[in-house]
């Protein structure tokens, strides 16, 4: 594999950090942040790319916040200034990050995302029997950054660059020399890089045709129980000494004729359905979307731009019927 060199200074280069912003700025410029970097866009923008040229940028100024989404998770959000930095390397590294990954990984991947995963979920549902579905304990608690920054040498013979991330990393830990803040959009590539080995050694050297990766979760598929036991032990040796990492303990081994419960959906040979958790999620939140609107919070424009993606969840799955009856019982938003 040949590795890619001398590329940090595309970095700092003052188109890529004008791109940079944009990406950082999108859908938030009446923002505080934003508008104050604007008000002496110039000097800021070189003020970065001197940071970057002298090896030394003002990283690690983390906001953190818990959100409940279905779950509880810690959020932790660079500045602005920062977030600027994280789109400027991915600009650069992005491309690189992803040529090196598998067609059946779609996460952080541009026309990939979870709605795809489903889909080709549902595909192989009608092409095999088992299934073996498995998740990460406390992935990005979990990632270890010196295996991170090996697996990134791989990829890069850019010293500088490397230094970067290291330095990146390094503002962030759970334990010694591990974690990535959850909420950053480094972190979201590195994570998703970080088991791109592991799905090479699932499909090169284990021979695995039906696999799926979203992120952490993965979907194992094959035609007979006792070899998904053999390959889900292979797969928890590779992942604790390759990568240091663990499976959760609900592990699920299955027929796919009793539906896969997948990125929020149940997946079937011949059909997709919500799960009981995304029907309660979206009814909660149907009613308290036609509440705000009902009570004045909210105009009718921001009660549309809250519904739509909410809508765009449950239509791809076969929801016809659940949805109009919500709408019917609910609402007054058609």
């Amino acid at each position: 594999m040949k590795r890619i060199g001398l590329i940090y200074s595309q970095i700092y280069t003052y188109e890529n950090l004008c791109m940079a912003f944009m990406k950082a700025a999108k859908g938030k410029h009446l923002r505080k942040d934003v508008i104050i970097f604007k008000e002496t866009f110039d000097s800021n923008i070189n003020k970065l790319q001197q940071q970057l040229i002298e090896h030394s940028p003002d990283i690690g100024n983390y906001i953190f916040f818990k959100v409940h989404d279905p779950k509880p998770r810690d959020i932790c959000a660079a500045n602005f200034n920062e977030r600027i930095l994280h789109h400027a390397i991915m600009n650069v590294c992005e491309p690189y990050l992803d040529s090196f990954a598998i067609y059946d990984s779609y996460a952080c991947r541009k026309n990939k995302g979870s709605h795809r995963a489903v889909k080709r979920a549902k595909s192989f549902c009608n092409k095999y029997k088992w299934y073996l579905k498995m998740d990460v304990k406390k992935y990005f608690d979990s990632i270890d950054h010196l295996i991170l920054i090996e697996l990134l040498a791989r990829r890069f013979k850019d010293v500088d660059l490397l230094d970067l991330f290291s330095k990146i990393f390094n503002t962030y830990h759970t334990q010694t020399g591990k974690g990535l803040p959850i909420g950053n959009l480094i972190s979201q590539h590195s994570a998703n890089f970080y088991l791109g080995t592991f799905d090479h050694w699932i499909k090169e050297t284990l021979k695995i045709n039906g696999y799926i990766r979203y992120m952490d979760d993965f979907l194992v598929f094959g035609t007979s129980r006792h070899h998904l036991k053999e390959t889900l032990k292979r797969i928890k040796h590779y992942l604790n000494n390759r990568l240091s990492l663990n499976l959760k303990s609900n592990v699920q081994l299955n027929k796919t004729k009793y539906g896969i419960p997948f990125l929020g959906y149940r997946v079937f040979p011949e059909k997709i359905l919500l799960n009981t958790q995304s029907r309660k999620r979206f009814i909660d939140k149907f009613k308290l979307y036609e509440n705000n609107w009902l009570t004045g919070k909210w105009n009718t424009e921001e009660l549309v731009r809250h519904v739509e993606p909410l809508m765009a969840f449950a239509q791809k799955a076969d929801t016809h019927g659940f949805r109009n009856n919500i709408i019917n019982k609910f609402g007054v938003w058609t």
